[in-house]
């Protein structure tokens, strides 16, 4: 008998968060859901920003692991998830035209949340932590 292999939401997203924990956590959840088959998980913007370039320099071939969904913290040591999402949209159209961001942070602060939803592929902004019914809603 051959086991069936789960359906996933998405082929990929990233969790960019600087929090270790945070990110086992979610990972887990994002898995468990069954809402991604691959999971990138980044502590920092700039190695993000890298591993998203060398996807772009396979071509093709690194069309299918680009991330649908950005998971993106805010507040980040070197570059928060605002010069993160400013150095995105840098990347050509044909990788970043499906993926959009959900910002997914501690932050309390509502001038944070009035500049992330001026950023058109902010699609939520959210207080951590990842939840089923949140994903659900995606």
């Amino acid at each position: 008998m051959a086991i069936k292999k789960p359906k996933f939401k998405y082929p990929a997203v990233m969790l960019l968060d600087d929090d270790d924990i945070d990110n086992f956590i979610n990972m887990k959840m994002i898995e468990g859901c069954h809402f991604s088959e691959n999971v990138q998980v980044h502590t920092s913007g700039k190695s993000a920003l890298e591993f998203l370039q060398n996807l772009i320099r396979l071509g093709d071939a690194g069309k299918n692991l680009f991330p649908s969904i950005i998971f993106l913290d805010l507040n980040m040591p070197v570059m928060d998830g605002f010069q993160f999402a400013d150095e995105f949209e840098k990347f050509s159209d044909a990788f970043k035209k499906s993926t959009t961001f959900l910002v997914l942070t501690t932050s309390l602060n509502p001038d944070d949340e009035i500049k992330a939803k001026k950023y058109k592929r902010v699609i939520k902004f959210v207080n951590k932590p990842l939840t089923q019914e949140l994903l659900a809603s995606l």
